[in-house]
């Protein structure tokens, strides 16, 4: 019987090992570290849960999914909890914003801003709803394999102006640069730059309306543990510690996985949600197709990379909302900074992320854990010495929240760590400690972008991330679908 190995347990690498176990193909599927979930990687502290990665499901209809293929029902593995409001927006002028699912709560609250812009808003909306009906719902989830792929679908994106930016595009309905910032800010959720990520990514507007935010009760750690289960319970193998030394090439076929501790795997297929560009760099360096692949992967842009601090205090918070968003002084200049600069900026925008708000359990009664992130450069453009910046910059960011957030702060910490680009870099394996892998441009989307199957390496395939359609939950769970599709017909 034909089998497969998929390579890293993120949410690409456990939706697409389940679509292909689901699909009666017997699938191993190896992680390099002591758990599942890849970057949404769990730690535990003095009894608060703290998850590592990516914390905003705007498409659990992707999620259910999996489990109705597979014949099971989600909420007897996982329970996802709303999130309300979406997210809190602050500025520093003191004005804030509660970005809801309720229209009319919406738009009165855009009346405060600028009353033009209600009329502005329901135009975008509009426009952001016909961008997910073909860039999410048509095409999300179909790979781009030939040119003739993109030219058919090159009309519609005309249509769209696809070519502008995600800030002109909201620039054109929305008048008020505080909401103009409030329905732009969206890209850099999946590593992507307002002024240059294609007005495509318009789309997660609307998919948020579409479906609402969500959270796993328990943490994201949850919702990894119940596919893992799930996957499992299909009678998949998961293989942890087993970091992937070299993929080994017989006819430009992957015919074996070989482990850095000796241990092999013999496969009909390979499916790759490690880094794309150490995938070809490191796994395949050896091999004509790995040396050339990688050499033009690496003359690509990169996403951005993050600071992450994680924190648990003695007090609740209660005034925070689930997601806040602090914008910072500035927003073209920092974004410009954050994605060509050389070094850290003096300034900071955060994302405050206090999950007790909608789940108390994840720390002790009375007590509540936190992350805050702030997107820096990564190591390409700033190869800065982490170990001396990273606690400069987390002392700069209590300071910050203490004095506007968070009141008391640092009398009430009880635990701390850090996350940094060089974490992203040595931790995850990560391309220059890029958090998003390739930056969503538009000359690095769809058929642009590393292709679901490779067009060389006959049985090697890649989802996640680095292939289409991109980064953010929705889009790699979309990458497992449009991989798996692709296997399955392959190999049977």
């Amino acid at each position: 019987m034909k089998k497969t190995v998929v390579i890293g347990a993120g949410f690409g690498g456990l939706a697409l090992a389940i679509r292909l176990q689901a699909a009666g193909i017997p699938t191993v599927l190896l992680e390099q570290r002591d758990k599942p979930g890849g970057r949404a990687y769990v730690w535990h502290d003095q009894g608060f849960t703290f998850d590592a990665g990516p914390t905003v499901i705007t498409d659990p209809t992707a999620l259910e999914a999996l489990f109705t293929l597979a014949g099971r029902r989600m909420e007897d593995y996982v329970r996802l909890l709303p999130v309300k409001p979406f997210y809190r927006l602050c500025w520093e002028s003191g004005k804030t914003l509660d970005y809801a699912n309720d229209t009319a709560e919406l738009e009165a609250q855009i009346t405060q801003f600028n009353p033009r812009d209600v009329e502005g808003y329901r135009r975008f909306l509009a426009y952001s709803q016909a961008v997910f009906q073909e860039g999410y719902l048509r095409l999300g989830s179909v790979p781009f394999l030939s040119f003739r792929d993109m030219l058919r679908a090159g009309p519609q994106l005309l249509k769209l102006q696809a070519w502008q930016s995600v800030y002109q595009s909201v620039s054109r309905f929305i008048e008020d640069e505080h909401l103009r910032q409030a329905f732009s800010f969206h890209s850099l959720l999946v590593g992507g730059n307002p002024f240059t990520t294609s007005s495509i990514y318009t789309l997660i507007h609307a998919l948020e309306r579409e479906w609402g935010v969500w959270f796993p009760e328990g943490g994201t750690g949850a919702l990894v543990n119940g596919m893992v289960k799930l996957f499992t319970d299909l009678g998949g193998e998961m293989v942890l510690n087993a970091r992937v030394e070299e993929l080994v090439v017989t006819d430009n076929r992957v015919n074996q996985v070989r482990l850095a501790d000796g241990r092999t795997f013999d496969a009909d297929a390979v499916a790759s949600n490690a880094d794309v560009v150490n995938t070809y760099k490191k796994l395949l360096g050896h091999h004509p197709v790995g040396q050339k692949r990688a050499a033009t992967l690496e003359r690509k842009s990169m996403s951005n990379s993050l600071f992450v601090l994680y924190f648990g205090l003695n007090q609740s918070h209660p005034q925070l909302a689930h997601h806040t968003i602090c914008f910072g002084p500035r927003y073209r200049e920092l974004i410009d900074d954050i994605f060509t600069g050389s070094a850290l900026a003096d300034d900071f925008s955060l994302y405050l992320h206090s999950p007790c708000v909608t789940d108390p359990s994840l720390a002790s009664p009375g007590s509540a854990s936190f992350y805050v992130l702030a997107p820096v450069p990564h190591l390409g453009n700033a190869p800065l010495d982490w170990a001396q910046e990273g606690p400069k910059l987390r002392d700069r960011i209590f300071d910050y929240l203490e004095e506007r957030y968070m009141p008391g702060l640092r009398s009430q910490l009880v635990t701390q760590r850090i996350f940094t680009p060089a974490d992203f870099h040595d931790t995850l394996d990560a391309h220059l400690g890029s958090a998003f892998s390739i930056e969503p441009l538009l000359t690095q989307s769809a058929w642009f972008r590393p292709h679901n199957r490779d067009s060389d390496i006959a049985n090697l395939y890649l989802v996640g991330a680095g292939t289409h359609p991109g980064a953010g939950i929705p889009g790699v769970v979309a990458s497992a679908k449009a991989t798996a599709s692709l296997m399955i017909e392959d190999l049977q």
